[in-house]
């Protein structure tokens, strides 16, 4: 029997929560009559994030404000993106940083919506995200376009598995932004020329700038920020390609022309703004937390410098904290007016 898709999210978010419930017995933010928040000093924090390695730097950033504020930090728990949505809705996490926009909507709502989860801040500016090529392939082909990619012959210059289609390098199942590509192929008319390579995006990229590096064409998803931006240079190593229309799945209808349009091109994506994510409860019982998620930024320059060092081999837990602990240090001023400001919100 098929079962439907509401009640795979029961089952997953009990699943979930089964889990945070065994492997967390700090005690929460949870009042004792559920109206009056507890002082900082008697809050445990719990939050988590995928198995991207950025968002665990971003989440020590976040954490390191809340000690600062005297608050308690649990082991941060790694998840997959829906049941990270789930977890913050149920209460089973106070937040976490993955509120991806627009490209997290239906995880967004399928976890319960405005109802039991709250975005705040701009935890990271709004960056571009689309589709590359390397320039030096566009300029000998004149190339500027996605729906040119329905020619045969175009399609063929990216195809490095023999099959014919050109390889179009996509992300990770379940981030998102796959459901948007595999949109694109269909109403660009791509579905007989060009074929999506799902999987670690991290392993897909690397094998991508190789091809690059033996001087051979390559075509590819990106979005800002990430460190791909640093070693393969838009406007000189790569460039972004145009749509000539934008169209977007049915939970991004609401983006216009005007939101996909950046220095007088079309990329057909809308710049992604990535917010901190909790849940109402949480925030009413703990105003200065709340506070204190409105404020913290970092800006996309640092998150790329960061981004490209975790690639470079600065990748472990440890690296994590040591990383955030340098980006503090580095905004020092700015993160003590944040601390200030988000101690005031109690007053």
């Amino acid at each position: 029997m098929t079962i439907q898709l509401s009640q795979r999210l029961i089952v997953f978010s009990a699943l979930v929560s089964l889990f945070l419930g065994l492997t967390s017995c700090q005690p929460t933010s949870e009042s004792t009559d559920g109206s009056e928040g507890l002082p900082p000093e008697e809050v445990t924090i719990r939050s988590g994030h995928s198995s991207w390695v950025e968002e665990s730097f971003q989440t020590q950033v976040v954490n390191i404000g809340l000690e600062t504020l005297g608050y308690q930090i649990d082991t941060v728990k790694e998840l997959e993106y829906p049941g990270i949505y789930l977890s913050v809705a149920n209460g089973d996490l106070d937040y976490s940083v993955v509120y991806y926009q627009p490209g997290h909507e239906d995880f967004f709502n399928n976890a319960g919506g405005e109802e039991r989860l709250r975005g705040l801040g701009m935890f990271i500016p709004p960056g571009t995200q689309g589709y590359l090529i390397d320039k030096k392939t566009a300029d000998e082909y004149g190339i500027t376009h996605i729906d040119q990619l329905q020619d045969p012959e175009i399609a063929q210059l990216f195809d490095f598995d023999g099959d014919g289609k050109a390889n179009l390098t996509g992300c990770n199942p379940g981030w998102g932004c796959e459901t948007t590509t595999n949109h694109f192929i269909e109403v660009y008319g791509l579905q007989d020329t060009v074929e999506h390579d799902q999987g670690s995006y991290t392993a897909l990229l690397a094998d991508a700038i190789t091809r690059y590096e033996e001087g051979e064409p390559i075509l590819y998803y990106a979005y800002n920020p990430h460190w791909v931006g640093a070693v393969l240079r838009p406007g000189e190593d790569v460039i972004w390609l145009q749509v000539p229309f934008t169209s977007l799945p049915e939970h991004m209808s609401n983006v216009s022309e005007e939101d996909t349009t950046f220095d007088g091109k079309n990329l057909g994506l809308p710049g992604s703004r990535q917010q901190i994510m909790s849940n109402p409860e949480f925030l009413e019982q703990n105003p200065i937390a709340k506070r204190w998620f409105e404020l913290v930024q970092i800006p996309l320059e640092d998150m790329n410098a960061i981004s490209l060092r975790i690639k470079e081999g600065e990748n472990t837990s440890e690296d994590m904290r040591r990383l955030a602990e340098e980006w503090v240090s580095e905004n020092q001023e700015q993160f003590e007016r944040w601390i200030a400001e988000a101690k005031s919100a109690e007053e």
